[in-house]
């Protein structure tokens, strides 16, 4: 909780255990979607900016999946106590990235025009080996660059969502995460100015 109320953003290794990754894994769907961009109405397939396949999370994919979105509920609590968010509720999803697969530079969230508040990433890749690629490269609000996180299976990694513009570079084998939106309540204004 420090490191996101003083910088804005936090990467926590061994959030998962490598079992509970395999287990989680092991819950993965059978069929997927194309990743869209945009929300509501102006929700489209763009190959150009995104080429992920998603598959949201529900508890009845299996208690693997039930136990993570407790745990996730938890650390919204958490989040609430420690930085006052107002954070209402958590939405995620299974994310694929194929060899070759990206997702190029975004915004989870734009000021003032969407609930996103703090967004989640967890990696579910055991024994991820640099040469895979697939890193996610985070910039500041002002687009410079900040860090290149791998996606080592267990690893979390948590970011205000309006404030740190992010893209997938592309994978060279096959890539699983679970990626998540911790949102308020509709025009609430629970927010955390990231640093400058």
């Amino acid at each position: 909780m420090d490191a996101i109320y003083t910088r804005g953003w936090v990467v926590v290794d061994d959030f998962l255990t490598a079992h509970e990754v395999e287990h989680l894994s092991q819950c993965l769907p059978h069929e997927w979607q194309a990743a869209g961009i945009g929300r509501a109405a102006l929700h489209h397939a763009n190959r150009q900016i995104r080429r992920d396949q998603i598959h949201w999370l529900d508890p009845t994919l299996g208690s693997p999946v039930a136990d993570y979105l407790s745990r996730l509920e938890a650390l919204r609590l958490v989040v609430n106590q420690s930085l006052m968010l107002g954070l209402f509720d958590y939405e995620a999803h299974f994310a694929r990235y194929d060899s070759g697969d990206f997702y190029a530079r975004h915004r989870d969230a734009f000021a003032g025009q969407s609930n996103r508040r703090l967004t989640s990433v967890c990696y579910l890749n055991n024994d991820w080996q640099p040469a895979a690629g697939g890193v996610l490269r985070m910039y500041d609000d002002s687009e410079q660059f900040l860090i290149d996180i791998e996606p080592q299976g267990g690893r979390l990694v948590l970011f205000l969502s309006e404030g740190f513009p992010h893209e997938v570079l592309p994978a060279n084998q096959v890539r699983y995460s679970i990626a998540g939106w911790f949102r308020v309540n509709g025009h609430q204004h629970g927010r955390l100015d990231p640093p400058r």
